[in-house]
């Protein structure tokens, strides 16, 4: 990975964010949990997949159509985004694996 990827790569991160912020209050502070949440379980590609402008794609035509964000994902917001990410190789089967193989296999 290059500078030019680096620098790319941040770019795109704060033009995501930019939309992020430009949501209603209730959706951006959904969209901050579900960040937090995903990072910790999500999938591995998570920073650079399509899952995260996904869902403010979702957001942003929610909010245009007037919708609170609660009517979009449900009450159980941690449900929701196991439901994305389903059929995802997660953070989480990364550990699973590591931890099968053993001390001696981890290198």
């Amino acid at each position: 990975m290059g500078i030019h990827d680096i620098v790319e790569g941040k770019k795109q991160w704060r033009a995501h964010m930019a939309r992020v912020q430009a949501l209603p209050p209730d959706y951006r502070i959904v969209y901050k949990e579900m960040q937090k949440y995903l990072f910790k379980v999500g999938p591995v590609d998570l920073p650079d997949g399509p899952l995260l402008p996904g869902i403010v794609d979702f957001f942003e035509g929610g909010a245009a159509d007037g919708k609170g964000v609660l009517e979009l994902v449900g009450s159980d917001v941690a449900a929701f985004c196991d439901d994305l990410v389903k059929d995802s190789r997660t953070n989480a089967d990364v550990y699973q694996e590591s931890v099968r193989r053993g001390p001696s296999d981890r290198r």
